[in-house]
């Protein structure tokens, strides 16, 4: 593990006064952690310094090539003022897969984590108190060799900035509309679907503004070949629940990104006695089922907004409401076990959490 050197900032910013206004991704902490790779050498220089902006040149290549990945995780703060993080390992694991297809080096995982913590506890006062919100971590890995060419780089910058939170959607848990895109596809078998990429976010940019202008809150895409097949929402992987006791998911094959929460609500679910199935899912026979009632939930799962309920889904231009158009049963008891874990609210007994 490397050494961590701390420069701590000497005009610290004021922390948010009232949480009920807290946005998503707008407000940023007072410190940063950085850490670089060359070629040969290996990591080096792991820091934490002052929140500041980048000096990049203009011929730096991941402005050009795209040569960049991240992830999103949170800090929670417990009831009696303590810190923890919810299964920041696997976030890390999943950020590695991530470098490797695209062409970047293998994380430093011992060392970064070492740094998040320590970053954390430099800024514990940045961690939220009201229930609901909580600290977002944005780890990012960019190449930044400064020249022209299509290759991998030499130089790579790794670093995690913090981000105090409230919900994702403005509605919290309130169900959301969501829009079925048949016209538009974005990641296909081989490609980076799979990965925290920032061109493969790129890629739906262009549906979720269609999406929202026509007032949906999200996309969901189907497969790159033949559109028939139910992959994921933009922000999101998609789940439903057939008659209050069996949840069906797309199977991983790829080019769907496996989200760290919906693992999770795979691995809780049976001890609620539900059934899970991933599996091909046909976006005909989805709606059908939605529509004569089979299908009784529907919900996003992410880091972001842990579970989303659907309200209703358009498709080929038909609506197709789910169950009663509120949040399901099974969409809440999931929810209040995931935050309960993740909150220290509940007991945690697959060893998720860790406390700082």
């Amino acid at each position: 593990m490397l050494p961590l050197t701390t420069q701590l900032t000497a005009n610290p910013k004021p922390k948010p006064q009232d949480e009920n206004k807290l946005g998503f991704g707008t407000l940023f902490t007072d410190h940063m952690f950085m850490c670089n790779y060359t070629a040969g050498h290996g990591w080096h220089d792991a820091r934490i310094e002052p929140y500041a902006p980048f000096q990049i040149d203009p011929a730096c290549v991941v402005l050009h090539y795209s040569q960049t990945i991240f992830e999103g995780l949170k800090c929670y703060r417990r009831a009696d003022g303590e810190l923890q993080l919810f299964r920041v390992r696997d976030n890390f694991a999943r950020m590695n897969r991530s470098a490797l297809r695209m062409g970047m080096p293998e994380l430093d995982i011992e060392t970064f984590i070492a740094g998040l913590i320590e970053l954390l506890k430099v800024e514990r006062g940045w961690v939220p108190h009201q229930d609901g919100t909580s600290l977002y971590i944005r780890p990012t890995l960019i190449a930044t060799d400064n020249k022209l060419g299509v290759h991998t780089s030499a130089t790579y910058l790794f670093y995690i900035i913090l981000s105090p939170v409230g919900a994702y959607y403005k509605n919290g848990l309130a169900p959301n509309d969501i829009y079925v895109e048949d016209k538009y596809v974005r990641a296909v078998r081989g490609g980076i679907g799979e990965t925290k990429a920032g061109a493969n976010y790129a890629a739906s940019l262009l549906a979720g503004m269609y999406a929202e202008e026509k007032g949906y809150a999200q996309v969901l895409w189907l497969d790159g070949v033949q559109q028939r097949y139910i992959e994921e929402v933009g922000a999101m992987n998609i789940m439903f629940v057939y008659d209050n006791k069996k949840i069906v998911t797309p199977r991983l094959n790829g080019s769907i990104l496996p989200g760290i929460t919906r693992d999770s609500v795979l691995q809780i679910a049976p001890h609620f006695g539900l059934e899970v199935l991933e599996d091909r899912l046909d976006i005909y026979e989805i709606m059908r089922d939605i529509a004569n009632g089979h299908i009784t939930e529907s919900f996003g799962t992410g880091t972001a907004a842990v579970i989303s309920p659907v309200k209703a889904f358009a498709f080929r231009g038909e609506i197709y409401p789910v169950g009663d158009g509120g949040i399901g049963p099974v969409a809440q008891q999931l929810y209040d076990t995931l935050t309960g874990i993740q909150y220290g609210r509940q007991p945690d007994p697959l060893d998720w959490i860790t406390r700082i």
